[in-house]
């Protein structure tokens, strides 16, 4: 089998693969599909679209497994994912954390990662450099009074 580049969509049932496999040692279909909140249709596609790729195991009628490649793409999208949203916590920024996660996600390199878990990792060792870094923040609204209500980010409803 070859390796192929993930899509959006792949990472995501990636994801989701590893957390319920990592909760309960296999995946069923089913079990997917509820999580994802998918038709099981779907979760089919891409069940036989991940095991073309070699990120997981598949026979019909029997659990999924992740291969070794799946899982440790699993592990990492997972890390992603809960390294944004408690990067995005630390700061305060409550609006729409799950949805702008989701949109910023699978744009990151790795790379990109390690600078944000660098900043995470510094923060909690240096509460009062958060501190500063927070009161410099206070009174400083972006986008400096310009309406900007048309950008999709908007569409997260934030309180503003």
């Amino acid at each position: 089998m070859e390796l192929k580049m993930l899509t959006e969509s792949m990472e995501d049932y990636l994801e989701m693969f590893y957390r319920i496999y990592s909760r309960q040692g296999y995946v069923r279909p089913i079990d997917l599909s509820a999580a994802i909140g998918v038709q099981p249709s779907s979760v089919t596609r891409m069940i036989q679209k991940l095991h073309e790729a070699d990120f997981i195991t598949y026979e019909k009628y029997r659990n999924i497994s992740l291969t070794p490649v799946g899982l440790q793409y699993g592990q990492f999208l997972v890390w992603r994912d809960e390294t944004l949203k408690e990067f995005l916590y630390l700061f305060g920024d409550q609006a729409g954390i799950e949805e702008q996660v989701e949109g910023i996600e699978h744009y990151l390199t790795p790379q990109t990662m390690c600078i944000f878990r660098n900043l995470l990792s510094f923060f909690k060792a240096h509460p009062q450099e958060l501190e500063g870094f927070l009161a410099i923040r206070q009174g400083r609204a972006y986008p400096d009074g310009h309406e900007l209500g048309l950008l999709r980010a908007w569409l997260f409803k934030h309180s503003e």
